[in-house]
């Protein structure tokens, strides 16, 4: 059965999850990456390597996820398509219990994995013989002087490497029995807003990101034998922040060719999401944000990090009051995080320095009971949440700041 799922994936120009239904609870907002010239004019520098889905399957279930894809968006493209298929085709259903459900999205992200680095078996297998053919005799000879042969050999290398490398981060959500459910692989986030009967509202953080100032995450690689204070220091594992991921050849067969990786026991950089749920969602009025580490960056880069999650649930909540579509409140956000940074880097203030560039932005809202604007809300009425939000900040004591990560106590069915 997986085999079929994954060979009608590979066979189909146009993607087989084109004839899912959507989710119509749900918008998406994107903008492709961009560097800023000195004249403050942007252009982009790569092909968007985002990705999202959205889908509504049987028995109340329904899938979201945020892919940020990186060195090209093939992994991006595949992890959405196998990820829809294990989970949506018919594996889950309104039986299943909390353990059920978290291994069920377990075992789809090990699918995803496995199935993925099979579909360039092939290539990986030409490069590492093409590789012993070049070296060691032709290692530091400029192109130039290398025999018509071995030119042709390396050119062909090239196009093998762009075609194997590569990886995505992956956030996902699962909405069944009305329970939520989150699997988080990387460097996404996940942020849920509840609002209370008095108008305030409640910003919780769905997990951490797995990154190199990760403490959890610091202390799994040192189990592992690696230095976790030179990890943290460098910043990045192999040019990327996390420390999980999926495909990426690099880190998951040649970690020991890597300086900062080659005493690691055994494969230090992982595909295993991190679970949290399930949270029942009874009586819950809010909304359900997913964003991609691009659009993260870009309002932490422009305004620092202190107060990045309450800032777009903010964004969100002005733009849910005045929107009549969902589509356009994401998109709206947006645009609006885009100008933010791009308004930072031409003022030539502190921050500047930061915004020289950004990368690929993607927002998912999932509202939860939660009404857009209509005519008989007046501009007053839609500055509640707003203002629910600014009273949030200006109350919240050090205690409330260091929860703005989900607790048990705060989420008492996570599984943290």
């Amino acid at each position: 059965m997986a085999a079929q799922r994954r060979n009608l994936m590979q066979s189909q120009h146009q993607s087989w999850t084109d004839d899912l239904p959507l989710c119509q609870m749900c918008g998406v907002g994107t903008a492709p990456n961009c560097v800023y010239g000195p004249d403050g004019k942007g252009t982009q520098s790569h092909p968007n390597e985002d990705g999202h889905l959205r889908f509504r399957g049987d028995d109340g279930c329904f899938l979201y996820g945020v892919f940020n894809g990186y060195d090209g968006s093939r992994v991006a493209n595949f992890a959405s398509q196998c990820l829809t298929a294990e989970l949506l085709l018919g594996q889950l259903n309104s039986g299943h219990t909390d353990n059920d459900v978290r291994r069920i999205l377990t075992q789809a992200f090990d699918v995803v994995e496995k199935s993925y680095f099979e579909t360039i078996d092939d290539a990986l297998a030409e490069k590492a013989n093409l590789s012993n053919y070049l070296l060691p005799h032709n290692e530091n000879v400029p192109f130039h002087q290398l025999s018509p042969q071995s030119q042709k050999v390396m050119e062909r290398l090239k196009e093998l490497e762009q075609e194997v490398s590569g990886g995505a981060t992956v956030a996902v959500a699962l909405i069944l029995n009305n329970k939520l459910y989150i699997a988080n692989v990387g460097t996404n986030r996940v942020l849920l807003c509840k609002s209370s009967s008095d108008g305030q509202n409640q910003v919780l953080q769905i997990g951490r990101p797995h990154s190199t100032d990760n403490e959890d995450e610091l202390q799994r690689l040192a189990a592992l034998g690696l230095d976790s204070s030179r990890i943290r220091q460098a910043g990045q594992i192999a040019g990327q922040s996390s420390s999980r991921r999926l495909g990426d050849y690099r880190v998951k067969f040649n970690y020991n060719e890597i300086d900062l990786l080659s005493a690691a026991k055994s494969k230090p950089v992982v595909a295993e999401p991190e679970i949290h749920g399930g949270q029942s969602l009874e009586g819950v009025t809010g909304f359900l944000l997913l964003m991609s580490e691009g659009l993260i960056n870009a309002l932490e880069s422009a305004h620092g990090p202190e107060q990045a999650n309450q800032e777009i649930v903010a964004m969100v909540a002005a733009e849910l009051a005045q929107q009549t579509s969902l589509e356009a409140v994401a998109q709206s956000v947006v645009d609006r995080v885009k100008r933010l940074h791009h308004d930072v880097f031409v003022s030539g203030r502190q921050r500047a320095t930061y915004c020289s560039r950004h990368e690929d932005m993607t927002l998912l809202i999932r509202t939860l009971n939660y009404p857009l604007a209509d005519a008989a809300l007046t501009p007053t009425q839609g500055r509640i949440w707003h203002l629910g939000i600014d009273s949030y900040l200006k109350e919240s004591t050090s205690k409330k700041r260091r929860s703005a990560v989900a607790t048990p106590t705060q989420f008492p069915h996570l599984k943290l």
